[in-house]
């Protein structure tokens, strides 16, 4: 057996996959071990259909290879160099960019954490925007790119990220927001727009998508922290409409009888015109924007955004459900993508850049296109098995065997073949049908399934989980879900004359009915009859199917009235509302989907559908193609628990049991044990606490200001440099053959350095980085004081080297760290100031911006009276813990806050770089009467190099600097290295600072 079924996730979630299975060429796993690295992007490559009908054993689905993407793989490539280079000041990217990359790239989020694919869909969005064009070798990729949206989208530039359904688009959305509107508000640039149009295919989706308004409460910028707090003012900044595509739509302005018409009309040869003009539509549709010179449009589920292509007829003749789902199709389509170029002709500067996501970026049928053909500006890809590999989504799991010698293949894997012509195609078919008459094949297909679901339904319960699992059922039409609705869930037909019940089923799966066994209907409905496409256009519902769904909808409209009062049945008089409301809640606690087992779907289910308790589902529809098969199984693939297993650093595998879908994936017998999800904590500033608002300085570096040039320096312990092996490498090799003598390879080159060689050098890494005039250019008169200091530091024994030449203190980051170490002794003896410099953008930040959520362990502040601003103190650590306790009760403590989420850092160099010191707690103490003293509180056991440099560029310079500048307050730092002491060094610490005296530590 494979090595996929036993294993299939190879890699984390959080770095680049590793480890991938082997495929074949149609993109099946193969026998053998993962190998390594990261597997090519390949897609599908649809082969044109045959102007001849095919052969009745012919299956569709074997008309598609896989080939590999040049484009993408060759982005992978550069976009990989890029991404490790080490000094961010050397990605060739704005100030502000470099901040959200370092953010999404190593922040310590308490809540979810951006995965790899959603970070490296925006990187590749960044480098082709801000790297490329400015490189020879690179800005043909551009190029290309613009190629292929010449002839496919000539008045647009389109880039489409393929991402798999579950692996979260929404965030990367928020990311591109926060990239676009960061830059745009700090810099005027034709590359940044703060106004968006985010175009989504249906209702239940645009609502969905209220996380990226910057306005909600529950926004992601906030609390999933895509943006770092000191950002947040400038994220406030962004304008964005939200719509789904119909609303480009021309409406009637004037509704005229035929007769009316034709008398306004009279002899005129143009028919008169009561429509919408395309300026009257945008003003309705998205009038904000149009205030703007340049917009960004952003597409969800962009497979439905395409222009038919020029001549194009590769699909061949279609007939009957084919043609008819390739109409509308095609209708949308145009709609969509007209709607865009409206609103490119009516800006200033045009849509300044068109951003797709989709799991299935592909022409559908009717484009002209071979269905399944890539968008060919497609230019990051996260395919499905890739993100199953990870563990972001669950595993279909598909039957690949039965009982059934008769045939060669699997029923239950490919159900519409042998059962789709016993099916009705119209309500006029089905009226003439019951329950009953649904085909023995399809029947127990639903038994089977549902077999296996009760299992999953004991499971859950056994573990506590209070929602239940969900199975759904994709039909081909609502004649067929109708029967199969009323089959599963039970149904009662009336006598109008007698007023009584003529029939009464109570439903074939007991788990799934609606009714009791007595025929009384259950106050809240297990089975859901949902027909998306009409729901989503928010159109009125069809007469068929208001009938089907009378009853469950008057069931629902009671629910809301008895959950929100009388006064919620006027927002719920909307039908197609108020079903998409219990759609969009199935399985979420305390709102009207909650307790829905069962959704029977007409055509598909909702793109975008976030349910992530999917557990089945069934398939009762022609499938002509994976990409069709991959947006059906899509609907059931989102993971519910997404902690990570502690003892491997992956997610555990959830499967989703896929039957009557002809798709090609796991299918191994395993049981996964259901994971109860964790419970989150929504952390914030609590507004009845506002006195208790601690303001801090945001610092974005420091200026010195020396009143003469004579250099002098103070060194301590924190000036001490430590190098080991760890640092720089092996120093000590031992080589030996198969016979003869060994051999010890070492470095000896850098033990021959003698020590006016190391200060020169050091003295000129100093003097270049360090002491540079306003010009740029370095100090040289001030050369041989810096080298008198070099050797002084060396002298007195600040360098330690431990198991490592003497010389290894050349190595380039070595260097840095030892000459940052001497430029902050400098400033601790010199007499001159240290100025702090603010962030220019915002440099004042708040515990009141706290708003975020996490799974982390929180503990709640409960000081009586109250010391916190903020809800809860989210624990790291015990060592944490005891400080915060220690904070609660001390009697000099004013206010504090655990710095989490809060946007208060400290900027300091390590090795050359800068980097950002998130210290633990900020403090404000009680100073009798005299203003407050601010502290900033460390925890810390083990120090290492980087700590040290924390340490002291804290203390000599970020608290020297911010209380010279003056308007924050007086601040201190202070490190607690010892949690059995903690509460008395705490207690010393304020008394000396009380009494005017240094805190040492």
């Amino acid at each position: 057996m494979s090595s996929f079924y036993e294993r299939p996730i190879l890699n984390s979630p959080y770095r680049a996959p590793e480890f991938h299975h082997p495929l074949d060429k149609n993109g099946q796993p193969l026998d053998g071990e993962p190998r390594q690295g990261r597997r090519a992007s390949r897609f599908i490559v649809p082969v044109p259909a045959s102007r001849k009908k095919a052969a009745a054993s012919q299956a569709s689905l074997d008309l598609e290879s896989y080939n590999e993407n040049a484009l993408i793989n060759a982005i992978r490539g550069h976009l990989d160099t890029w991404r490790k280079l080490h000094n961010p000041s050397d990605w060739g990217v704005t100030a502000a960019t470099q901040r959200l990359l370092e953010h999404w790239r190593t922040h310590q989020f308490n809540g979810p954490k951006p995965f790899f694919c959603q970070v490296e869909a925006v990187e590749t969005i960044i480098w082709l925007t801000e790297v490329a064009p400015k490189r020879a070798a690179t800005k043909t990729f551009v190029n290309d790119i613009a190629a292929a949206n010449a002839e496919a989208n000539p008045a647009l530039f389109r880039l489409a990220m393929k991402m798999a359904t579950g692996s979260g688009k929404t965030t990367v959305m928020a990311m591109l927001i926060a990239w676009q509107t960061a830059n745009a508000v700090r810099r005027a640039s034709k590359d940044f727009s703060r106004a968006f149009l985010i175009i989504t295919p249906g209702i239940t989706i645009r609502d969905r998508l209220r996380v990226l308004l910057p306005s909600e409460a529950d926004n992601y910028y906030e609390t999933r922290e895509i943006v770092p707090p000191e950002m947040l003012p400038d994220i406030r900044r962004a304008e964005i409409v939200i719509t789904n595509y119909h609303a480009f739509q021309h409406r009637e302005t004037l509704a005229l009888p035929k007769v009316a018409r034709s008398f306004l009309q009279g002899n005129s040869p143009e028919p008169v015109k009561t429509t919408e003009t395309d300026a009257d539509m945008l003003k309705r549709a998205c009038e904000k924007l149009l205030n703007f010179d340049r917009v960004n449009v952003i597409n969800d589920e962009a497979h439905h955004c395409y222009r038919h292509k020029v001549d194009g007829d590769d699909e061949g003749p279609l007939t009957g459900d084919d043609k008819k789902e390739a109409v509308e199709n095609e209708e949308a389509a145009r709609l969509w993508i007209n709607g865009i170029e409206a609103l490119d002709r009516k800006l200033s500067k045009g849509v300044r850049a068109v951003y797709d996501l989709s799991a299935t970026p592909f022409f559908l049928k009717g484009s002209g296109y071979p269905e399944g053909f890539l968008f060919p500006w497609v230019v990051s890809d996260f395919s499905l098995i890739d993100a199953i590999e990870c563990g972001i989504v669950k595993l279909p799991r598909v039957p690949v065997t039965d009982n059934l010698v008769q045939t060669d293949s699997v029923i239950y894997r490919d159900l519409w073949k042998h059962i789709g012509k016993d099916l009705p195609k119209t309500a006029a078919g089905a009226n003439k049908l019951s329950p009953f008459d649904l085909p023995n094949q399809l029947r127990t297909a639903l038994t089977a399934l549902y077999s296996h679901y009760e299992g999953e339904f004991d499971r859950w319960k056994r573990e506590g989980i209070e929602i239940p699992p969900v199975f759904i059922v994709v039909c081909q039409n609502t004649a067929i879900s109708k029967l199969v609705f009323e089959w599963i869930a039970g149904f009662e037909r009336g006598d109008a004359e007698e007023g009584e019940r003529a029939a009464f089923h109570a439903g074939h799966l007991e788990l799934f009915r609606n009714y009791d066994e007595n025929g009384t209907r259950l106050p809240r409905p297990r089975t859901l009859l949902i027909d998306s496409r009409q729901i989503e256009s928010g159109d009125a519902l069809d007469k068929g199917f208001h009938e089907a769904a009378k009853a469950e909808i008057e069931q629902f409209r009671r629910e809301m009235t008895d959950r929100e009062g009388a006064g919620s049945i006027g927002a719920a008089t909307d039908e197609s509302a108020l079903l998409r409301e219990v759609m969009n809640t199935v399985g979420r606690p305390g709102r009207l989907g909650e307790q829905i087992r069962c959704v029977v779907s007409v055509s598909m289910l909702t793109e975008g559908w976030d349910t992530n308790t999917v557990t089945h589902i069934l398939g009762v529809r022609a499938f002509g193609t994976q990409l069709l098969c991959e947006q059906v199984v899509g609907r059931g693939l989102r993971r519910q628990s997404y902690e990570l297993n502690p003892r491997t650093g992956l997610f555990d595998v959830e499967y989703a049991d896929i039957m009557g879908i002809p798709f090609d994936f796991a299918s191994a017998p395993q049981v996964a044990k259901p994971t109860k999800p964790k419970p989150v904590t929504r952390v914030h500033a609590i507004k009845e606490r506002a006195s208790l608002e601690i303001v801090f300085p945001r610092v974005s570096g420091y200026r010195r200001e020396l009143p003469s040039e004579k250099l002098e320096a103070v060194f301590n312990d924190d000036s001490r440099l430590v190098i080991t092996p760890e640092d720089i490498g092996p120093t000590s090799v031992v080589m030996e053959g198969i016979v003869g003598a060994g051999v010890t390879i070492t470095p000896a080159v850098l033990e021959r350095l003698r020590p006016s060689e190391i200060s020169f050098n050091l003295a000129k890494h100093l003097l270049y980085t360090h002491f540079r005039d306003d010009d740029g250019f370095p100090k040289q008169h001030l050369f041989p004081q810096i080298q008198r200091l070099a050797r002084r530091w060396l002298d007195e024994g600040y360098l330690v080297t431990k198991g490592v030449p003497v010389g290894a203190i050349l190595y380039q980051d070595q260097l840095a760290r030892a000459a940052e170490k001497i430029d902050i002794a400098l400033t601790r003896g010199g007499e001159g100031r240290i100025l702090a410099v603010l962030d220019p953008y915002n440099p004042k930040g708040s515990t009141r911006h706290v708003n975020f959520i996490t799974s982390k362990p929180c503990w709640t502040t409960g000081a009586r009276p109250a010391k916190s601003h903020i809800s809860h103190v989210v624990l790291d650590s015990t060592w944490e813990e005891q400080l915060a306790l220690t904070l609660e009760e001390h009697p000099r403590v004013v206010a504090y806050a655990k710095n989490q989420a809060m946007g208060f850092e400290i900027p300091y160099l390590d090795g050359g770089v800068l980097r950002r010191y998130v210290p633990d707690f900020l403090v404000r103490l009680d100073d009798e009467g005299a203003e407050p003293i601010n502290m900033v509180l460390e925890v810390k056991g083990i120090r290492d190099e980087a700590d040290k440099a924390k340490a002291q560029t804290t203390r000599d310079l970020w608290v020297k600097g911010v209380n010279a500048l003056g308007g924050f307050g007086r601040w201190e730092f202070a490190e607690f290295r010892d949690w059995t002491v903690m509460e008395d060094d705490f207690s010393a610490l304020v008394v000396r600072l009380l009494e005017g005296e240094e805190w040492l530590n």
